[in-house]
C-alpha cells in the first residue's frame, strides 16, 4: 500500500502559512485546527520548512515568552523530508520513526499536495492487520 491510499481517505488539504507569520499565529492555529503541524510554504506553495507543536515548545522553552513575537522561519525545520503519493506506507513509518519527527508533506512535482502523520500511518496499518486478522478466521471457519 501507499501514501495515496491514506490521501485519498483523509483528503488532500494541508494547513499551510508563509514564513513571515509569528509564532503566536503558528501557535492559535495549530490549536484551532487540531492539528500537530504546519507546513511552512512561500507564495507559490513550494515547500520551506514545517513547524510542529514540539518546535514551538522548543522555542518557549529555549527563548522565552518572547519566542511568540519571532517569525515562524526562526524556529521552522527548513530541511524538511518529503514523500511522494507512491512511497509505500511501511517506509514512511520507517522514516518518521527514524528520523524521529510526526509530519511528512506528500510533494510531487514540487508541489504539496498532502500531508501524512505517523497517526495516519499506524490506523492504517491497525485497519490492515483488523481486515487480515478477519479473513483468516473466515479462512479458518469455513475450512
Amino acid at each position: 500500500m501507499n501514501v495515496s491510499h491514506i490521501l485519498a481517505a483523509k483528503g488532500s488539504d494541508v494547513i499551510t502559512a508563509q514564513p513571515h507569520r509569528t509564532m503566536a499565529e503558528i501557535a492559535a492555529t495549530l490549536s484551532d485546527k487540531g492539528i500537530g503541524a504546519i507546513v511552512i510554504t512561500d507564495a507559490g506553495g513550494n515547500v520551506l520548512g514545517i513547524i510542529s507543536e514540539r518546535d514551538l515548545v522548543r522555542a518557549i522553552a529555549h527563548y522565552g515568552a518572547q519566542a511568540l513575537e519571532d517569525a515562524v522561519s526562526k524556529h521552522m525545520t527548513g530541511a524538511v523530508i518529503t514523500a511522494t503519493r507512491e512511497a509505500t506506507i511501511d517506509s514512511l513509518t520507517e522514516q518518521m520513526t527514524a528520523g524521529r519527527f510526526r509530519h511528512m508533506p506528500i510533494v510531487e512535482g514540487g508541489r504539496l499536495c498532502g500531508i501524512v502523520s505517523i497517526g495516519d500511518a499506524v490506523k492504517w496499518r491497525v485497519e490492515q492487520i483488523e481486515s487480515e486478522h478477519k479473513a483468516l478466521r473466515e479462512y479458518i471457519a469455513s475450512a
